[in-house]
């Protein structure tokens, strides 16, 4: 397992305040064993914590040209027909995947394709099971078309924990399946919506992998 690269600074920040604050413990309250214990354990604690958000474990990733692997690590939340109102805006098969902080929090492509279309909103921290973060949270908008024409959305968004999307890819580029597309600091939601008539192989609070789980088959 490596450290995914998004999570440089904020680990060098999370050392940082773990060693002043220590390091104040020490000075001001030398003379107080149980204190300097409890703050020690509990840095060590932090420490950990912000090292697993940010891991980047080795995997045998998934390619198949007629699959839609998941996008992500989480639960399966939503298995739906609604309307997407930003690109397509018509019916679509929608499937979110919720990340927990234990997650982790890359987010790849589900197919292989072009990149027609890509947005970034700024927008609110909701709860990320909250119906309106679809729509009102920060989040990013990402639409591939594979090679047999048939386009796919996946939406990043932030949660109530989540303050930065970061994303790798722009309109025009060429994407590989299982290749990451992007990350989420601390945890959120990926929603995808594909064509009605999708076969999706998954089911409600089904736990997924990232590049590994097979969501469904291309129609």
């Amino acid at each position: 397992m490596t450290i995914h690269k998004e999570g440089y600074t904020s680990i060098a920040l999370t050392l940082l305040i773990i060693f002043v604050l220590n390091a104040f413990i020490d000075y001001r309250y030398a003379d107080i064993t149980w204190l300097r214990w409890l703050i020690y354990i509990v840095s060590l604690v932090l420490f950990i914590t912000v090292l697993q958000f940010f891991r980047n474990p080795r995997r045998a990733f998934v390619s198949h040209d007629k699959m839609i692997i998941c996008p992500a690590d989480g639960k399966v939340v939503v298995i739906e027909e609604t309307i997407e109102e930003e690109y397509f805006k018509d019916k679509r098969l929608q499937v979110s995947i919720f990340m927990s902080p234990v997650n982790v929090h890359i987010n790849r492509n589900p197919i292989s394709g072009v990149v027609r279309f890509f947005k970034y909103h700024p927008g609110k921290y909701l709860a990320a099971w909250n119906p309106k973060s679809s729509t009102e949270n920060e989040r990013t908008t990402v639409v591939v078309e594979h090679e047999s024409g048939t386009p796919v959305l996946f939406r990043q968004i932030a949660g109530a924990l989540a303050r930065r999307i970061v994303w790798y890819v722009k309109e025009g580029d060429v994407v590989e399946q299982s290749k990451e597309f992007g990350f989420i600091k601390f945890g959120s939601r990926v929603d995808l919506f594909l064509p009605i008539g999708t076969k999706v192989d998954l089911e409600l609070n089904q736990i997924v992998r990232g590049g590994i789980t097979v969501l469904g088959e291309l129609p």
